[in-house]
């Protein structure tokens, strides 16, 4: 009976307070009480429209945290081609230090080398990813709105922006990497072991002879006798650094053509070299075949139309 006493009273008590309130009180209340509720975060309501201000904010530290990423690979880059010169330059100084040390540490080395080439192939790719999305941001955000120019706007740069942070990709091919690498820094560094290579078996233990006719004819022999690695005669030990050199020259000359990476400087006109035009088709359909979006090329194009145009 007490609590349905004290119950009693306290619902007269609540009406009593509650219908002394004004109307318009109530109604302010109800307003900021709708206002400090937060809605309910699913995942349909997560994505929300940024305000331009908000938009710019987020660009700039965007932009800024992949050069940063980009950096960080374009110093492992560095990293591999000190290596290749430091062995290579070890090398050279044991192997001409004195008469009597081996011959076969130059090929040795070149093998390394290889390695060293093919792992900074692998890390260029992965910096042109980053590189990659840079220069979309530079292209399709910054270019149009610092250029006093008619740039033709790019209306897809911020789509292909979010498909690559939702499912990122290469964006140049195995051959183009080993290619621009090789072109860079690579191609001097074999080029300096073979002719190193060559001098050495000439000059040591002591130069060949050449002043008598039959100096001259017996060249070649001595010359391949010292070439001889083992049970390797030396004629197959020539003939395999110069098939190994011929490649070299001719995986750096044939991939001219690829011109997918955004990070490099290159000249607005195309390159067109007929000779190699099949080997560089043949070294970019396994990117092609891929469905690779190449935004640096379109992006290219876009400021050569803008030059076009100007002349």
């Amino acid at each position: 009976m007490k609590d349905d006493v004290r119950l009693g009273s306290q619902t007269a008590d609540e009406d009593i307070h509650i219908t002394s309130v004004p109307d318009s009180f109530k109604a302010f209340a109800e307003e900021v009480r709708k206002r400090n509720q937060k809605p309910r975060t699913t995942p349909l309501t997560i994505p929300q429209k940024l305000a331009p201000a908000e938009f710019n904010t987020a660009m700039v530290h965007f932009y800024r945290g992949e050069i940063q990423r980009s950096n960080i690979w374009r110093n492992r880059l560095d990293a591999t081609t000190n290596w290749a010169v430091i062995t290579a330059g070890a090398t050279l100084s044991f192997v001409f230090s004195s008469p009597d040390n081996p011959h076969f540490a130059i090929p040795i080395n070149t093998i390394l080398v290889s390695i060293f080439l093919f792992m900074e192939a692998r890390r260029y790719r992965y910096y042109e990813v980053w590189a990659n999305r840079v220069r979309i941001l530079e292209t399709g955000y910054f270019a149009p709105m610092l250029s006093h120019r008619t740039i033709p706007p790019d209306k897809e740069w911020a789509d292909h922006i979010s498909a690559d942070l939702i499912s990122p990709h290469f964006t140049i091919s195995e051959w183009e990497a080993i290619g621009r690498r090789l072109r860079a820094n690579y191609l001097w560094i074999f080029i300096l072991l073979a002719l190193s290579w060559s001098l050495k078996i000439y000059i040591h233990p002591s130069p060949i002879p050449t002043t008598s006719p039959v100096d001259r004819e017996r060249f070649w022999e001595l010359l391949f006798d010292r070439a001889q690695v083992g049970l390797a005669p030396g004629w197959l030990v020539v003939t395999v650094g110069a098939v190994f050199n011929f490649l070299i020259f001719f995986v750096a000359f044939s991939t001219l053509k690829l011109r997918d990476a955004s990070s490099e400087v290159l000249p607005l006109e195309s390159f067109e070299w007929h000779p190699f035009k099949q080997v560089s088709d043949w070294a970019g359909s396994s990117l092609t075949r891929k469905g690779t979006i190449r935004r640096s090329k379109k992006a290219r194009q876009r400021m050569r139309s803008v030059h076009k145009t100007e002349s």
